[in-house]
């Protein structure tokens, strides 16, 4: 299985409180002689919080798979934090309305007759000029009837 993950810069602080984790030192498997055979080379991080698991047998010393297990830790955590800012401006910023014809809330005619339409509610005033004045209660009345599920 590959993932691959965004690289953090060095700038960029992950905070990781070692209470929170979990090193686990091992022999590491395959090629790399008798060094990685009887010396624990490899190692496994726990990032208790969110369960998150990396293990790193690739370098040839514990010190060089600590750092690059760390590297990934802290990019797979800033990852995390990223996509959940995100969620969240989703959930702010609400669903995408197409801007498109047939998607107006409001028709305003001025020309040859006065009229304002509201499409939603279907609620219309012959006085355009009162509406462009900012007297919107009735509009505002017949949306809060149209969301209650009584008619307009």
């Amino acid at each position: 299985k590959v993932e691959v993950w965004p690289d953090v810069a060095e700038d960029i602080e992950v905070e990781i409180d070692e209470k929170d984790l979990r090193i686990d030192r091992f022999r590491a498997s395959g090629a790399g002689g008798q060094h990685v055979q009887k010396n624990e080379t490899a190692v496994r991080l726990t990032h208790y919080p969110t369960g998150i698991v990396v293990s790193c047998q690739n370098q040839r010393s514990l010190t060089q798979n600590m750092q690059v297990a760390m590297s990934i830790l802290k990019s797979q955590l800033f990852d995390l934090e990223r996509r959940k800012q995100e969620a969240e401006m989703n959930a702010l910023k609400g669903e995408d309305v197409d801007a498109g014809w047939g998607n107006q809330i409001r028709s305003y005619v001025l020309h040859p007759y006065k009229m304002v339409k509201d499409h939603r509610t279907n609620h219309e005033v012959g006085n355009a000029q009162a509406v462009l004045d900012g007297r919107l209660d009735d509009f505002m009345e017949a949306f809060l009837r149209y969301k209650v599920g009584q008619p307009a």
